[in-house]
């Protein structure tokens, strides 16, 4: 199985060298913090090769980033997780409280994470039957454009089945006393009743003396069975054309009517610590089981329709036991729980007596951490080779104000570097998905051609890096609402001047933000 993880997920193929470079592509600078992530990654395909002795005693070496808001925590652990084919998750450490207090608990990260786990496995599980699952939903879509009318032949009559009599009725009282608060259920029991086979074989000797009887209908060629060999021919014919047309999209506009599942949707629910998760289970169990989760007629079109029958042939042809173990096996093996904002939730040493929603939720992360079982319906999840990623901006609280255990549970500690002008200037211009690329494809289809000179890209990341040092340093968010503003007149009127092609020089850069960031007041709210 450890095996198959590795050619699943594409591991074995990445090593520390090139999970960096993959990195570099959207991320810039903190070299420190990809080596560290990249190390960790390698580690955990190094784990699954080795004798299962051995493998299970290798904890994963977690670890703590801290640094400011937008220097790229976040986007490292999701890129790493997404590179790797993991199992990931991202979760706020505020969101949490002490178990026993209103709010969500501790273990339901590992659950939302089994939840990705699942959905992962499943998609990929369809993917692969994908020309199966569209074979049999045009096969049934054709069966509701053109249903078969043709007449039945004489003679085959349906095969007798079983009959259920009932034999009585009566009554259950569990008190065996007559209590005054239980009613005693009435039940009506059936046993099957067969024909007579004798009597069945007398009919059959009967007939055969007879001038008109069943066993001569169906050996004996008639008009009628040439008949319904003929409509049967045209009706296949008929449908050959009916599937050309569907697979050349000219039936598509047509509305056909078909049952689709209807699964009971509840509310997410918290209380006091409970596993709502179960309880939501189990009330869709019992919907289902007074008919809350049965079919409805639904009125589509043919396109749409053909989407909801190939989803519900690919539900029929994946094996939903195996999603879970394959899952599950996943999630242990290889997955990833970003933490973020764990510094929100370290106490300060001024602080007296505990605080649920901090120390009180460390108290209930560490376990987690260390290695537990958290029960969800997917069935019990071990979290002792689960991989986790704390980051923080400690720029109030210290790392050491977290409580001793939970800092020993994360051994690797990096610190991201602070973005500076050329940072900004390699944001704008070196990754894949770097935001002047994006405002050229947003505006293009608008008609709207639009051209960042070299002084124009490095005049906005100077921009940004001054505005950081006078403000509150947000990293590479400034980017965004600094290109918000620039380019916000221009957005709004596209649709009016297109096709045209703009030119984005220092000077629009200078006529749209200079006045904004000399005055510091105005530039506090826009900025």
């Amino acid at each position: 199985m450890n095996e198959k993880i590795i050619k699943d997920t594409s591991l074995d193929r990445l090593t520390p060298r090139e999970i960096v470079a993959e990195l570099d592509k959207y991320i810039v600078g903190q070299k420190k913090a990809k080596r560290a992530v990249a190390v960790a990654l390698r580690n955990r395909i190094r784990r699954l090769k080795l004798e299962p002795d051995l493998r299970e005693d290798i904890a994963p070496k977690n670890i703590l980033m801290i640094g400011p808001t937008g220097v790229g925590k976040t986007e490292i652990a999701r890129r790493l997780a997404r590179l790797a084919g993991s199992p990931f998750l991202k979760v706020e450490a505020t969101k949490y409280t002490e178990v026993g207090y209103v709010g969500r608990d501790v273990e339901s990260m590992i659950r939302d994470l089994m939840a990705a786990g699942f959905q992962m496995v499943k998609q990929e599980m369809q993917e692969s039957v994908t020309a199966e699952a569209e074979r049999r939903a045009e096969e049934a879509l054709l069966d509701l454009l053109l249903p078969f009318t043709g007449k039945k032949q004489k003679g085959q009559k349906p095969k007798q089945g079983p009959v259920v009599r009932p034999m009585g009725t009566f009554s259950i009282n569990p008190d065996n006393g007559g209590s005054p608060g239980l009613i005693g259920t009435a039940i009506q029991v059936g046993i099957p009743a067969f024909f007579n086979r004798k009597a069945d074989n007398q009919g059959e000797k009967q007939d055969n003396h007879g001038n008109e009887n069943a066993e001569t209908e169906e050996t004996e060629p008639s008009a009628n069975n040439g008949d319904a060999e003929t409509d049967r021919a045209q009706f296949n014919a008929t449908r050959e054309k009916f599937r050309a047309m569907l697979r050349e999209g000219k039936l598509d506009n047509r509305t056909v009517e078909l049952m689709v599942n209807q699964n009971p949707q509840f509310p997410t629910i918290e209380m006091m610590g409970a596993n709502m998760e179960d309880l939501e289970s189990s009330l869709s169990g019992i919907a289902g089981f007074f008919g809350g989760g049965g079919k409805k007629k639904k009125v589509v079109s043919v396109q749409r329709a053909k989407e909801i029958l190939k989803a519900e042939e690919a539900e029929k042809l994946v094996d939903r036991d195996r999603v879970i173990d394959e899952a599950r096996q996943r999630v242990e093996e290889t997955g990833i729980i970003f933490i973020d904002e764990i510094d929100k939730i370290a106490v300060k040493g001024d602080r007296g007596g505990p605080d649920v929603s901090r120390e009180g939720v460390q108290r209930d992360i560490l376990p987690i951490v260390e290695g537990a079982t958290v029960n969800t319906k997917w069935g019990p999840v071990n979290t002792d080779h689960i991989l986790f990623i704390a980051a923080g901006a400690f720029n109030v609280s210290k790392p050491s104000d977290l409580i001793p255990e939970l800092q020993g549970r994360f051994p690797l500690r990096v610190e991201l570097d602070s973005l500076g002008k050329d940072d900004f200037l390699r944001i704008l211009t070196e990754p894949k998905n770097a935001l002047t690329r994006q405002y050229i494809g947003l505006l293009s289809t608008e008609g709207v051609e639009i051209d960042f000179s070299p002084e124009a890209i490095d005049r906005l990341a100077a921009l940004a890096a001054e505005v950081n040092s006078r403000l509150e340093n947000i990293g590479a968010r400034r980017l965004h609402t600094i290109m918000e503003t620039l380019l916000e007149e221009l957005s709004f009127e596209a649709p009016d001047i297109s096709p045209a092609k703009i030119p984005i020089t220092v000077d629009y850069v200078n006529e749209k933000l200079a006045d904004i960031v000399t005055d510091q007041d105005l530039g506090r709210y826009i900025l």
